[in-house]
């Protein structure tokens, strides 16, 4: 099957497991595929393919529980593994959806796919080692929800889901490290880790290809950013930001400067 195609067919499986480890062993047999990066894919119904549970609930409804528990840290891992769950969906809607990409488009996303996969196999067996599954928390469904919004537009998908959402990460994980540490779980701050400094070549990526496309269509990166948050309703950003897992990500010193003066 085509790689385009094939990236649409794993976004449609429920399981989550099995869409994990087919992400990866796409990003592994993808040289060996056929690329069409003009063809525009109708798209079908099911997106994503996701499983009966974890219940999908509004942001604000979503508990919050001290991980100074089992049950409590659990559920903390657990809305993690949906976040990654979730960015394997999203990598990997950028594949199929965007015809008229070059060719290293797809190829990052599909390296990103393939990430997320590993970080939620990660997540999944580190929640299953404190006696849970993923599906036993609710959850919400914010990250899909931007996808779906920005689903016309490459350049707002990549302005507002690696570059926004995706950075939000960049800013809370080490909150979330240094309390996962006070409560004794080292092996999560470990796996947070390897997210983390997966996260910023994420990132990095979707600031290369929202710089790209602003240049093809003689916009100012800068000034449309806004206009892109206000347009799409996107999350945002707030305090405390990690400046330097930014930069390293590929914001520019104009970008950093905005959030230096918000803090």
């Amino acid at each position: 099957m085509e790689l385009r195609q094939q990236s649409l067919a794993i976004l449609r499986m429920p399981e989550p497991a099995a869409k994990a480890a087919a992400a990866r062993g796409l990003q592994t047999a993808a040289e060996r595929m056929e690329l069409d990066t003009q063809r525009t894919i109708e798209r079908p119904e099911g997106l994503p393919g996701r499983p009966e549970r974890p219940r999908l609930v509004p942001t604000l409804q979503v508990p919050k529980r001290s991980p100074f528990t089992t049950e409590g840290r659990a559920a903390l891992i657990h809305a993690i593994a949906h976040i990654e769950f979730n960015a394997i969906n999203l990598a990997l809607d950028a594949v199929w959806r965007f015809a008229g990409m070059p060719a290293e488009f797809y190829r990052d996303w599909l390296r990103v796919a393939a990430e997320e996969a590993l970080h939620f196999g990660l997540l999944h067996e580190h929640l299953r080692g404190l006696g849970f599954d993923y599906g036993d928390f609710d959850a919400h469904d914010g990250l899909w929800t931007m996808a779906e919004r920005t689903a016309g537009d490459v350049l707002a998908r990549m302005a507002l889901v690696p570059r926004t959402l995706e950075a939000r990460g960049l800013d809370a994980t080490p909150p979330l490290q240094a309390k996962l540490a006070r409560a004794g779980d080292q092996r999560a701050v470990e796996i947070l880790d390897v997210i983390l400094r997966d996260e910023v070549g994420h990132v990095q990526i979707g600031n290369r290809w929202y710089r790209q496309l602003c240049r093809e269509r003689g916009l100012d990166p800068i000034a449309l950013y806004p206009a892109l948050v206000a347009r799409y309703e996107a999350p945002r950003l707030r305090p405390p930001f990690n400046l330097a897992a930014r930069e390293a990500a590929g914001f520019s010193p104009e970008e950093i400067a905005y959030l230096s003066a918000s803090i």
